[in-house]
């Protein structure tokens, strides 16, 4: 499942191909990405092959609302773990919002994730892939009269982000770093977790 290894480490799923092959595969990823992977046209065949799954979890249910301005996905990880993220279009913005953890342990009573309680992490692949899969879904299924790019990401599903701090903070420098957005356009909701809190704010992004 190439997003679960890092953009950096890539060649070590094609070990046999030309050290070049890993930097398109880095860009079908996190560049421009695709819903499969036999639309990464400049692979060779049997790299494409060998890159199923190319997501780390399957699409269990899509629901949409207002017109198609609001799309719903639930995820389902291999090991039955349930993701869940949301595409929501605005005139002049869309705005992803995406889960750092299965359930959560917070417990808050106002919270229908709470009431689920913990299952775990997500891993940072899983949080990144989250984003790449809305960018395909965007290019090849752009919502009426919202702009064709992803240019919020808002931790605001399933989980606290910032107590899953090394993997969230991995998934936001892949997003900033690698798929090149704007810490500014990244936004991490917390209901106040203050260990986290304070390791954010002494990270290098605005």
């Amino acid at each position: 499942m190439p997003y679960l290894t890092a953009p950096e480490d890539l060649a070590s799923l094609l070990p046999d191909e030309p050290a070049y092959r890993a930097d398109q595969l880095r860009a079908w990823l996190y560049e421009t990405p695709v819903l499969d992977a036999a639309e990464m046209t400049n692979l060779p065949g049997s790299v494409r092959d060998r890159l199923d799954p190319l997501w780390p979890f399957t699409v269990e249910e899509q629901q949409e609302a207002d017109r198609g301005r609001t799309i719903k996905w639930l995820f389902r990880a291999p090991d039955g773990a349930a993701i869940e993220a949301v595409l929501m279009g605005y005139r002049t913005r869309v705005t992803l919002c995406i889960s750092s953890q299965a359930g959560c342990a917070m417990g808050c009573t106002f919270c229908a994730t709470g009431q689920f309680g913990f299952e775990r992490h997500l891993e940072a692949g899983e949080i990144t892939a989250q984003v790449a899969y809305a960018r395909a879904h965007l290019r090849a299924h752009p919502i009426p009269g919202s702009p064709e790019r992803l240019g919020n990401v808002v931790f605001m599903g399933m989980g606290e982000p910032l107590a899953n701090y090394g993997h969230v903070r991995e998934s936001i420098r892949r997003m900033v770093d690698v798929m090149d957005m704007s810490a500014r356009n990244v936004t991490v909701s917390t209901v106040g977790f203050l260990p986290g809190m304070r390791r954010l704010i002494d990270e290098p992004w605005p």
